[in-house]
């Protein structure tokens, strides 16, 4: 039998699909967004955070080990900004846009963004990556990563840094 209007023929996975379904307490859309997540996202885990008070929460997907940037210019060097840097579409804001706040200085293209009422700084716009985020490690929740590896960052010459450094440029890239 055909399936009606707004239905999908699962064929022989029909069985496996409502098995999983009912194992885990899915809906049809929920597990059909889970699949998604995870073929769209293959080799990466979705990794939650936030700020302190809990007003900005956010999720990102990316590898369990993370490699770590700790940059020493002026700003990283008085927040600790070590941060670690995804494409814009792995990232989703859950939470916390109206109470968000954005600091500029200098050439204005990074977008350091904090909390309006505790004031830390979960993820930010680097400069090197504007089409992506710098995600803080410790902003993270307990349990989804493995290991962190941190490369020094000389930002006091930022311009030759990033000029001679071989990824941090396309790090922002799907």
């Amino acid at each position: 039998e055909s399936p009606g209007p707004g239905t999908i023929d699962l064929g022989s996975q029909r069985e496996r699909w409502a098995a999983f379904q009912k194992r885990h307490g899915l809906s049809f859309e929920e597990a059909a967004r889970l699949l998604l997540d995870a073929y769209e996202s293959r080799g990466l885990v979705k990794h939650s955070g936030g700020c302190h008070c809990g007003a900005v929460r956010f999720e990102v997907w990316a590898s369990a080990d993370l490699h770590v940037f700790n940059c020493n210019c002026s700003i990283c060097t008085k927040k600790q900004n070590r941060h670690f840097i995804v494409p814009a579409s792995c990232f989703k804001l859950l939470k916390g846009a109206e109470n968000l706040t954005t600091y500029t200085f200098n050439t204005h293209c990074a977008q350091h963004m904090f909390c309006k009422t505790c004031g830390v700084q979960s993820f930010y716009t680097p400069r090197s990556n504007p089409d992506g985020y710098g995600i803080a490690p410790h902003c993270l929740d307990d349990g989804t990563v493995q290991t962190i590896t941190i490369e020094d960052f000389n930002g006091k010459e930022w311009e030759k840094t990033v000029r001679e450094h071989k990824t941090i440029k396309a790090m922002s890239k799907p």
